[in-house]
């Protein structure tokens, strides 16, 4: 099968994106991975589909699939990415639109600048909806990672996030941490780590190393969790400035029950058409 496909980025995080509305689409996880892999495929942190709506009122349905093949619930960059892309592609002309996500229903917003806005929608905060293995909520939990005990705060933005204070986010160990953080037992989904440095009440710095993807230069969905990990713990103000490796994206969460606003750019790199190899998995296919 010959795949049309477009390659972008949201601050580094990199994606495959594929129409599936003009053109037929079946991906096995095997040929995700295919289209993740950086030396034989395109290379992407994630696969995104912009597919037809099967919900009502809502515009368009959007599927994430991280570099391991395993789909998943909310990507914040993504979404931005993806609503640049409907509209770029000319599939809407509109620049507000409400897309389907396993997350729930998610309104984007194009900006005169070319940045878009996104409406996250309020952070779950309840462990059993995160999903987080916790007796009760509270704004931090002990973790014991490697015989180390962390103190975390967790938040779901459609996505588990599990965030850790640190002092300096340079030298936060995140390969070592990170990997052990997403597979722990606590987190029956696994989870996404952010290392979250506060500079000041308006301005963090952070890292994340994302489920099924390793460290990427930015995450959307993480930067608004450490902004809501921050605000809880009284450490910054409504609105924040959170650099990431990749670039900088502006949270905004008033607080308690209220949405989460995230602000930032959406890139197209190239455009291409690509032969995927044989699949001899013909099970769990999507599209």
């Amino acid at each position: 099968m010959t795949l049309r496909f477009t390659k972008m980025h949201g601050l580094g995080n990199d994606f495959v994106v594929i129409d599936a509305i003009r053109q037929s689409v079946s991906l096995s996880p095997n040929a995700i991975r295919f289209l993740a892999d950086r030396r034989h495929g395109v290379g992407c942190d994630q696969v995104l589909l912009a597919a037809p709506a099967t919900q009502p009122g809502m515009d368009f349905r959007y599927r994430i699939f991280n570099a391991d093949g395993r789909e998943v619930e909310q990507c914040g960059n993504g979404v931005r990415c993806l609503a640049r892309f409907l509209l770029d592609e000319g599939l809407t002309t509109r620049d507000q639109l409400t897309i389907e996500t396993l997350g729930g229903p998610t309104e984007v917003s194009m900006e005169p600048d070319r940045r878009v806005t996104v409406n996250m929608g309020p952070p779950r905060l309840d462990p059993l909806v995160i999903p987080f293995r916790a007796a009760h909520r509270a704004t931090t939990y002990p973790l014991t990672v490697e015989g180390e005990t962390l103190i975390i705060a967790a938040v779901s933005i459609g996505n588990p996030h599990a965030v850790l204070l640190v002092e300096d986010v340079d030298a936060a160990p995140v390969a070592r941490l990170g990997p052990a953080i997403e597979t722990h037992a606590d987190f029956p989904a696994h989870v996404n780590a952010g290392f979250l440095q506060i500079v000041n009440r308006g301005h963090v710095r952070l890292r994340v190393h994302e489920r099924g993807a390793g460290e990427t230069l930015a995450c959307g969905t993480g930067a608004c969790a450490a902004a809501v990990a921050g605000r809880l713990q009284g450490l910054l103000d409504e609105t924040v400035a959170v650099d990431l490796p990749g670039g900088r994206l502006e949270i905004q969460w008033p607080g308690e029950g209220e949405a989460v606003w995230m602000t930032g750019p959406a890139t197209s790199v190239f455009r291409g058409d690509l032969a995927l190899p044989r699949d001899d998995d013909a099970s769990d296919q999507v599209g």
